[in-house]
């Protein structure tokens, strides 16, 4: 087993809308105390957990009673994990293909482009679903930290 140190920070809010702004404070918070997350990087895990967590609460809840989200983030000297817990409706993120924007606004429709920015944004991504709920999780790799 490697020695890298790994710092682990987990919020829990409700699966609504209301929650999303606690969710990106929170993500703001975590960035601050690593150096190496620029704001780009911050902003990118932002938008990725906005997205995930906004397909939760619309989607994964559908026909349930809205349940929680959990949000874990795990800081390394090279790359930030974002895992996403859910309890609702298990979906398989798939890579999709870049959404056109004017299709979508001569259809009149908003959206459809959450999976495109997660792809756009993270590393890695994975997805799991088990006993104790579906797991999403993204991997942000950080530029090598400078030596001073």
């Amino acid at each position: 087993m490697g020695g890298q140190v790994k710092s682990r920070y987990q919020i829990t809010r409700a699966a609504e809308l209301e929650s999303l702004a606690q969710f990106r404070a929170f993500i703001d918070d975590v960035c601050a105390l690593q150096p190496g997350i620029d704001q780009d990087a911050c902003y990118e895990l932002k938008l990725a957990v906005d997205e995930a967590c906004t397909n939760i609460i619309v989607h994964g809840y559908e026909g349930m009673n809205p349940g929680s989200i959990i949000l874990a983030l795990f800081l390394e000297p090279e790359r930030v994990v974002a895992r996403i817990t859910d309890f609702g409706h298990p979906f398989e993120p798939y890579e999709p293909p870049q959404p056109s924007i004017e299709a979508r606004l001569d259809e009149g429709v908003a959206g459809g482009f959450g999976l495109f920015f997660i792809y756009q944004t993270m590393d890695e991504i994975g997805y799991r679903t088990a006993e104790d709920g579906n797991h999403l999780e993204f991997v942000k790799r950080l530029p090598p930290a400078k030596m001073g």
